[in-house]
């Protein structure tokens, strides 16, 4: 084998390589971006479901909407709906 067909082939598994590096690092991103879109999903669920309960036991308690409104950041039609 002559170096011109070595230096041929060095430059295809190099182009090879960089290929499935390119592949990998783009599933790599996506698996990442699909992890951050489920925490964030997740976080935003629990904040509401938090709400929720201190709205429940507000209610237990007597406290008026105003209160309930003011302890959880909703607004008055948000509580009214729940």
């Amino acid at each position: 084998m002559n170096y011109e067909m070595k230096a041929e082939r060095i430059e295809i598994e190099k182009n090879e390589y960089e290929q499935s590096l390119k592949i990998f690092r783009d599933y790599s991103n996506t698996i990442y971006t699909a992890f951050d879109d489920g925490k964030s999903e997740g976080k935003i669920e629990g904040e509401i479901e938090g709400k929720i309960e201190v709205i429940k036991q507000g209610r237990k308690m007597g406290l008026s909407n105003i209160e309930l409104a003011t302890l959880t950041g909703l607004t008055i039609e948000e509580i009214d709906k729940l």
